[in-house]
């Protein structure tokens, strides 16, 4: 069984990204680097995670492989801004409820990730 389908699935990833990105849109540190209009994000956040997790592959058949840092590389992203953004996504985890061994998952990935896509230092 797959991380996807032990957290209830589809409902479960859309309502974990829609609580990381209204916690987003309040930080002041994340908001600047972020496009006014950030339903474009959501989108692809919710399909990369639910592929990323077991779910289905449709991020992969639109938009091809991943390549998060590259994506990420027209964003200054410091240590301040990778704190702010897995604060922010652990926090939105712990909301939707997930428990662990998917909880443990999860935040293992998330932290990896978000210490990867860090692409200046700091001043």
């Amino acid at each position: 069984m797959t991380i996807f389908e032990v957290v209830g699935g589809e409902p479960t990833f859309k309502r974990l990204v829609d609580i990381f990105y209204a916690r987003v849109e309040a930080d002041p540190v994340l908001r600047p680097l972020f496009p006014e209009d950030l339903a474009d994000g959501k989108r692809w956040q919710y399909l990369f995670l639910m592929q990323l997790f077991g779910g289905d592959t449709t991020y992969s058949e639109l938009r091809g492989h991943p390549k998060l840092r590259w994506r990420h590389m027209p964003f200054k992203i410091d240590q301040q801004a990778r704190d702010h953004w897995l604060e922010h996504m652990l926090a939105a985890v712990d909301e939707v409820g997930i428990t662990d061994p998917a909880r443990a998952e999860m935040h293992k990935y998330f932290e990896n990730a978000a210490t990867h896509m860090i692409n200046v230092e700091q001043l």
